[in-house]
């Protein structure tokens, strides 16, 4: 099928919204989380993994069916798993942040988790919400429609494409040295559904690259997930261009593309036509980082293969196309690829709360707190300080004794947490000025902060605004922020300073696109809206793992609301609380 009549189908189907209500199933699997050894680049380490998979298994599912995962816990340290994008209704206790919805199954120990999958279609995934351990603990989640139609053309086959990057250094050090401010340390290479790409050696011997074989004038249906660390990435295959349909389990009005970016905890739904002629095509994906004067991250990129059926080995002994990829430090075109994403209004989901109960406007940096909990040290030059992340200059202190949740249900929060997080920065400044990223006089007098617990509260079924501004504050990095329980509609995004007044009137309330993680773009803002529908304690964070480990996050607490349905009900029978180890108890 063509580009432009692909497009054109795509369009018209779309207009049709049919649901066949099927019967629901029950999906059940086991993941074993344990070490294995695994070589590259001439080198073999340690790696943790969850059934021998590098990435995990993929949990396929359709709408409206229960999952139930019985986690076993072979590792030395802590483990619970996160169902990033998953809404979670009435089961907060299961959304496994560590610390946050409960207290780590302890190393020997195990945990069932269930909830049920409604109302979402495209990709998801699962991780470790537990250190840096997601980086090697993660996999797909794909939820398909319950009549199995789409409103683009079905295709001929789906195919989850993971993001990562391979760590040679434990990544419970790795957690450590990011909590000691320490965050010069950098993934080997990138990887494509774990392999790292022939761009990467041992000894002049190429490394193993992920293939994906087609066949030609069928369409594929690519369902990317970035589950890296650090960085965003650019991802194109020479000689063909794709249709991005989905993100995050929500359909998008479709646009073509040369080109996806995608950052970390992002996924996207994209379809590719085997149109070109038949041969042997490189894909690549490059890692996008800040320009200097920020913090620099080595290239990081892998390389996979499109391989078209009836080809020779050697490409019919012609050379393998390469796409050209943007500049490491070119940000523009995630901004301009960003700009294209409208949702796909489907009626009665895709409605835009038109009053707002609570307005909040969040600064997204860096500052430093005193090694020894004084208040006036020499700032960022010496031993004396810790390098944080904030959000409104606070920096969220990650409890390691009790779960928020526990507390909040069982009324014991006082002394653990406040509910006063700011509704906007105590001290204004030109959050964009680019002369806060160099230690100098500007940035001396806003650095400073504290690391605490200050989360906030909206009362059930209140709408909630919040425009996340990216800062200059000792970096100019961008932001992908993460809600747990919700989706949210994504209202404009800007370059600079967020303008309360002119701004406002770039906001999408026709068709915004509906998403669980949202970029907030380098010295720029972003604007959400959401309606606080689901009762309990929602881990809301930067998918950044050193800006998570530094403190740039925050929890949100949903009231219950006036029935029993409304409400969070009590834990499971089999939910195990924290024990004073910081484990879940036997």
């Amino acid at each position: 099928m063509g580009k432009i009549s692909m497009a054109a189908s795509i369009l018209c189907m779309a207009l049709v919204a049919l649901a066949i209500v099927g019967k629901a199933a029950i999906v059940e699997h086991t993941f074993v989380v344990h070490e294995m050894n695994m070589t590259h680049l001439c080198n073999t380490t340690k790696q943790y993994v969850v059934n021998g998979q590098l990435p995990g298994p993929t949990l396929d599912v359709v709408d409206g069916d229960t999952v139930i995962v019985h986690l076993v816990n072979r590792l030395p340290h802590g483990m619970t798993i996160h169902w990033h994008g998953i809404r979670q209704l009435r089961t907060c206790w299961d959304d496994g942040a560590g610390y946050v919805t409960e207290c780590p199954v302890a190393p020997g120990r195990n945990r069932t988790y269930r909830f049920d999958v409604s109302g979402q279609v495209g990709t998801l995934w699962w991780h470790a919400h537990v250190t840096c351990l997601r980086a090697s603990v993660h996999g797909a989640i794909v939820v398909r429609p319950k009549d199995g139609r789409y409103p683009f053309p079905t295709p001929a086959r789906d195919i989850p494409i993971v993001i990562g990057e391979w760590w040679t250094l434990d990544l419970v050090e790795l957690d450590r040295r990011n909590l000691d401010g320490n965050f010069e340390d950098d993934p080997l290479s990138a990887t494509l559904n774990g392999k790292l790409g022939d761009l990467s050696n041992c000894s002049g011997v190429p490394e193993e690259s992920f293939v994906l074989d087609v066949k030609r004038g069928e369409t594929y249906l690519l369902r990317f997930i970035n589950t890296a660390l650090f960085s965003e990435y650019f991802f194109k295959v020479a000689g063909h261009t794709f249709t991005v349909v989905g993100a995050d389990a929500n359909y998008l009005t479709p646009f073509e593309t040369d080109m996806i970016t995608i950052a970390p905890g992002e996924t996207m739904d994209v379809l590719m036509t085997a149109d070109a002629t038949p041969g042997h095509y490189h894909m690549t994906a490059v890692a996008n980082q800040p320009p200097p004067p920020d913090l620099q991250i080595r290239a990081l990129n892998s390389r996979g293969l499109v391989r078209y059926a009836g080809v020779r080995s050697d490409n019919n002994g012609m050379p393998v196309p390469a796409p050209l990829m943007p500049g490491q430090h070119d940000t523009m075109p995630s901004y301009y690829f960003r700009a294209k994403f409208n949702g796909l209004a489907f009626p009665g989901r895709h409605r835009v709360p038109e009053h707002v109960d609570d307005r909040l406007f969040i600064t997204l940096g860096l500052g430093s707190i005193c090694r020894d909990g004084k208040k006036d040290c020499k700032l960022r030059r010496s031993n004396e300080t810790i390098t944080v992340a904030t959000m409104n200059n606070v920096s969220f202190h990650h409890q390691t004794k009790a779960s928020l949740l526990e507390r909040y249900y069982d009324g014991t929060g006082k002394g653990v947490y406040t509910e006063d997080f700011p509704d906007r920065p105590e001290t204004p400044y030109n959050y964009t000025d680019m002369d806060l990223i160099p230690v100098g006089p500007l940035e001396e007098v806003l650095e400073p902060t504290t690391k605490a617990i200050r989360l906030r509260r909206f009362k059930y079924n209140a709408s909630v605004e919040i425009v996340f501004q990216s800062t200059a504050m000792l970096q100019s990095d961008p932001n992908p922020m993460h809600l747990h329980g919700h989706d949210f509609f994504v209202l404009a995004q800007g370059l600079g300073n967020f303008d309360p007044v002119k701004d406002v009137k770039k906001f999408n309330y026709y068709n915004p696109q509906l998403r669980n993680t949202v970029h907030v773009p380098r010295v720029g803002w972003t604007a959400i809206r959401f309606v606080a529908d689901n009762p309990g304690m929602w881990y809301v964070h930067c998918h950044f793992e050193f800006h998570i480990v530094m403190g740039m996050a925050t929890a949100f607490i949903v009231e219950d609301g006036p029935t029993p349905e409304t409400s969070l009900p009590p834990p499971p029978a089999d939910f195990r609380r924290c024990g004073t180890n910081g484990f879940s108890k036997p």
